[in-house]
This record gives C-alpha cells, sequence and structure tokens, in this order.
C-alpha cells in the first residue's frame, strides 16, 4: 500500500482528531454518571464494574485484530465500520432498560474503538509525510485525544447533572454518525488495498483476539473478585495459554497477523513499552483524581467535571507544543522530556493531597502534570510508526494500542492495592506518588527510542512513497 492520497490535508487532520476526540471522551464519560446508572437500572454494587469492564475488555481484546483488519481490508473501511459501531452501540445504551443490555452495549463500544482506534492511526501515519508533517500532524491528533480523556469527565458531569445518565450515550450518536459521513468524500478510497498473495491470518485472530480478552478480564475482575479467585485464575491462565498459541501461530504463519520481525523494530517495541508505562501511571490519575474529589472533598459530578477543566487545557497546551518540539529536537529527547516533566507534575500534584487541602493548592502540579502527560500522549503513538512500512502501519497501531489497554490494567489494578481502603486521603497520595515515580522510570525507558542522526536533512519524499523508503525521523 502506499501513502494515502489526500484530497484536503486540513480536512482529513480534523476529521482524524475528531475521531480520537470521540474515542477518548467516550472511554471516561460514564465514569462520573455510574452511580445514577446503579441507581436507575438495578446494578449490583459487583456487576456496576461492568459498564466500564465490558467495553475495556472488548477494546483491549480486539484491537490487534482491528489494527489487522486497517492493513487487509484499508484504514478507511474500518474507520467507517468503527464510528457506525459507536453510533448504533450508544444509541442502545442510551435506550437500555436492563443492567445485561446496557454492558452488551458497551462492549460493543469497546469493539468499535477497537477498529476505529487503529484505524485513525493508520490515516495519521500514511497521510503525512513521515517528520516534521507528521509530527504536526500526531500533535493536532495527540491535543484531541489527550484533552479528550479528561473532557469526558467534565461533559459527563454536566450532561448527567442537567439531563440524567443515559444522556452520556446520546451525546455520542450524532458526532459519530457525522463523522462516518465525512469519512467517504474526506478520505481517499481503500480501492486496491490488499496485496496480492495476502491473506487473513484466522488462527492468529482467534488466538489473539480470545487471548487478550480473557487476559484483560482477569486484570479489570482482579481487584474487584480477588486475584486468587477461582474465575480470575481461571480467565488469566486461559488467556495466557491462548496468548503462547498464538506466538506460536505467528512464527509459522506466511502471513501472520502481527509479523514477528516488526518487534524488531526498535521504536516499535520501545513505544509499545512506553504507552504501558504510561498508562499504568499516568493512565491512572484520572480514576484516583476521581475518588479524592468526590470522596475525600465531597464534590458533586458537575463540580469534578469542572476541576478537570485546568489538566484539560494544560494536555492541549502540551499537545501543540509537543509537535514544535519534536521537529527541532527529535521525538526522542522530546517524549523523554515530556515524561520527565509529567513526572515532577505528579509529584507535585500528591504533594498538597489533604483532606482540608484547597483545589487551588492542586493547580501548580494539575498544570505541569497536563503538559508532559499531553506532549507524550501526542507523540508516543506517532514513534511506533516510525521506520514501518505503510502497509503493516495498522498492526503497529494495534499493537501499540494494546499494551496502551493492557498497561492501563495493570496499573490500575497495582496502584488501587497500594491506595488501599477506598476513600483513604493517605493511601491516594502514595498511589499518585507511585505514579510519579513509574513516570520517571518511563522517561529512562524512552531513552531507548533512535537517537538523531547528525547527518545533513535528507531530501524530500515524494507524495505517494511508502514510508518505509521515506528516511527515519530522528527518535
Amino acid at each position: 500500500m502506499t501513502t494515502t492520497t489526500r484530497r484536503s490535508p486540513g480536512r482529513t487532520l480534523a476529521l482524524l482528531a475528531f475521531a480520537q476526540l470521540i474515542v477518548s471522551v467516550d472511554y471516561n464519560i460514564v465514569y462520573v454518571a455510574l452511580p445514577e446508572i446503579g441507581a436507575a437500572l438495578g446494578f449490583t454494587t459487583h456487576g456496576l464494574q461492568w459498564v466500564i469492564s465490558g467495553y475495556a475488555v472488548a477494546f483491549g481484546g480486539f484491537l490487534l485484530l482491528g489494527g489487522r483488519a486497517s492493513d487487509l481490508f484499508g484504514p478507511r473501511r474500518m474507520f467507517v465500520l468503527g464510528l457506525s459501531l459507536y453510533a448504533a452501540s450508544s444509541l442502545a445504551g442510551g435506550l437500555a432498560q436492563d443492567p445485561r443490555l446496557l454492558v452488551a452495549a458497551r462492549a460493543v463500544q469497546g469493539v468499535g474503538g477497537a477498529f476505529l482506534f487503529p484505524a485513525t492511526l493508520t490515516l495519521v501515519g500514511t497521510s503525512f509525510t513521515e517528520g516534521r508533517e507528521r509530527n504536526r500532524a500526531f500533535a493536532v491528533w495527540g491535543t484531541a485525544g489527550g484533552s479528550g480523556m479528561i473532557l469526558g469527565s467534565l461533559l459527563g458531569g454536566v450532561l448527567t447533572d442537567a439531563f440524567g445518565w443515559a444522556a452520556v450515550f446520546y451525546v455520542n450518536v450524532p458526532p459519530a454518525a457525522l463523522a462516518a459521513l465525512l469519512a467517504l468524500p474526506l478520505l481517499a478510497p481503500d480501492a486496491g488495498h490488499r496485496t496480492a498473495g495476502r491473506r487473513f491470518d484466522a488462527a492468529g485472530a482467534l488466538t489473539a483476539t480470545a487471548g487478550t480478552t480473557l487476559l484483560v478480564l482477569a486484570l479489570v475482575q482482579g481487584p474487584e473478585a480477588g486475584w486468587t479467585s477461582a474465575a480470575v485464575l481461571s480467565a488469566a491462565a486461559a488467556g495466557l495459554v491462548l496468548l503462547t498459541a498464538f506466538a506460536a501461530v505467528e512464527r509459522r504463519g506466511a502471513d501472520p497477523l502481527t509479523p514477528p520481525r516488526l518487534l524488531r523494530n526498535s521504536d516499535l517495541s520501545t513505544a509499545m513499552a512506553v504507552t504501558f508505562a504510561f498508562m499504568a501511571t499516568l493512565g491512572t490519575l484520572l480514576y484516583f483524581l476521581t475518588v479524592y474529589f468526590q470522596t475525600v472533598h465531597g464534590y458533586s459530578a458537575l463540580r469534578t467535571g469542572l476541576a478537570f477543566l485546568v489538566p484539560t487545557l494544560a494536555i492541549a497546551a502540551g499537545s501543540q507544543t509537543a509537535g514544535r518540539l519534536a521537529n527541532r529536537y527529535g521525538l526522542r529527547a522530546t517524549i523523554v522530556t515530556a515524561l520527565a516533566v509529567a513526572a515532577a507534575g505528579t509529584a507535585l500534584t500528591a504533594l498538597p493531597m489533604a483532606a482540608d487541602a484547597s483545589y487551588l493548592s492542586l493547580v501548580p502540579g494539575l498544570v505541569v502534570l497536563g503538559i508532559g502527560q499531553g506532549a507524550c500522549y501526542s507523540l508516543m503513538f506517532g514513534a511506533a510508526g516510525t521506520g514501518v512500512a505503510a502497509h503493516e502501519q495498522g498492526v503497529a497501531a494495534g499493537l501499540a494500542s494494546t499494551t496502551q489497554q493492557l498497561g492501563g490494567a495493570v496499573g490500575l489494578a497495582v496502584l488501587v492495592a497500594v491506595a488501599g481502603p477506598a476513600g483513604s486521603v493517605t493511601g491516594l497520595r502514595t498511589a499518585v506518588f507511585a505514579a510519579a515515580a513509574g513516570t520517571a522510570v518511563t522517561a529512562l525507558v524512552a531513552l531507548r527510542f533512535t537517537r538523531p542522526a547528525p547527518s545533513a536533512p535528507s531530501a524530500p519524499v515524494a507524495r505517494g512513497a511508502s514510508p518505509k523508503t521515506a528516511s527515519r525521523v530522528p527518535g
């Protein structure tokens, strides 16, 4: 596959950023609505977590399949499919009057995200030339994604307070449907996308999807059901067996779902490690800050959402700055610096956390944290596609986003255990400090990205050339 032919680069990028905003907002929008959802639909205390877990398990389990599907069937097709699933399942979620129907709708949303997220990453990676242009594109895309993660909490609080819990589902329907329709004129067709001789790796898809789904299921169930419970241990064991089988299938396959040689790309493997650790540390802070605001200080859903406005603005600023810094200093230096800044900001946020602390005492830490978090988020996925051929951008995106989901599940489980009893301000502060330490370690991991090359600038790459033949962006 060659680089996607562009019609209007600005409009294309705006559409891709808009789609990423939808995914990010939807990931967190239901958190502040959970108490009202539980009361309205009669969820048990244990069952309510499946409003979150149903999405997370399906999203994490289907990401590799979604990434490979983009490579084989075309990113535009998967982009439209993912958005269509989002719109339909969001409508079903808002109409649900039964806990099982709502959880099923959330699972379909997760599947939609698993097809949409890699497709969006693939389209950014193949629509813009590797280097300055792609760095800028990922900065815009990252602004939407990083801001959306926190904007979801703000929007969820406002909608729940004003219109009730169903509004957090209905709000997804118009933008998802609109983005799917806009994809047809704004994104180049996938005609002739498949390469002769390539086939769909059914055995790899089955073992990878089932294995990852079971492993994510064990990770999200562990904190609630207990790590030694039969259900958690069985899911974890079955998941590991299936992933072992997946590795064996991929080594022997003629056209594997995930070509093993891709993992020998140092930038991709480092990006996978960084995305895992990013979500295990920085990606868990939304949970702990929400508990801190609502349980320790008694904030309402609306006030909690408004409290996240400051970090949202800081994330947007960091994302926009990251592209310019990466063009000047390289991805490696920018990502390492961003993680160091985020670690410092996380520690500054933890320091004043107390039962009698004011919101203003958190603001300096939240600003520094947001700038570093936004800058790293906007670049780490772009780093995963550096030096990867255009026809394998989808599976590279799938690998990076799968480790992102696994990292979030593992990190939350570990840090919840560190925090101890729910609502303990001392435990919450300890967990945030632990996240700061983990982020600092992640900055050291990011040093494995390719160093900037001291050579003279390369000749420009012609439109339509594969990123595989383009000069590598200094890491």
